[in-house]
């Protein structure tokens, strides 16, 4: 999920808590929400234990199969404003690349808001999402590469600028 500075990130408590708490409330077994989420047991068990950083991508099979959005899994368990979260979800390999979920609303399915920072020639890399979901990327300074399955689909955006599309 993100770089761990510390012995266990804040994030990482916020993910092992939830994920346990969310499998017991569902009444399933480890086992029964690795076979749910298709995510392993193995991976599930290092998730509730805080020890696994973990791709957002994992994280959110988890959030799928607990019928839960995924910001339920990373929001400090004691934050009563369920709409805003804030919390440091991915570090990239050069500091100051971030991405930070900073808030969510509910819509047909839900919405979240974003901050990302990317440092020249870092690169965050994502896997698709389920069909229907998309993405809306607005730049603040400097310029975004973004590049597609398809390597002629390559999007420059530049500041003040935004890009859609389906993910």
């Amino acid at each position: 999920m993100h770089k761990e500075n510390s012995p266990r990130a804040p994030v990482l408590q916020h993910v092992s808590h939830n994920v346990r708490r969310l499998r017991n409330a569902a009444d399933l077994s480890q086992t029964a929400l690795a076979e749910k989420s298709g995510v392993s047991r193995r991976m599930l068990v290092a998730i509730e234990a805080g020890e696994k950083n973990v791709s957002l991508a994992t994280l959110d099979r988890v959030a799928e199969a607990l019928e839960v959005a995924f910001s339920d899994l990373i929001q400090a368990p004691e934050n009563r404003d369920h709409s805003r979260i804030n919390e440091l979800a991915w570090a990239g390999t050069i500091p100051g690349s971030k991405a930070v979920l900073l808030a969510r609303a509910i819509a047909r399915r839900e919405v979240e808001l974003w901050e990302f920072c990317l440092a020249p020639g870092d690169a965050y890399v994502s896997e698709a999402d389920p069909e229907g979901w998309s993405e809306q990327v607005y730049v603040v300074e400097g310029r975004l590469t973004l590049r597609f399955a398809e390597p002629a689909a390559a999007q420059q955006v530049g500041p003040g600028e935004f890009f859609m599309f389906p993910s």
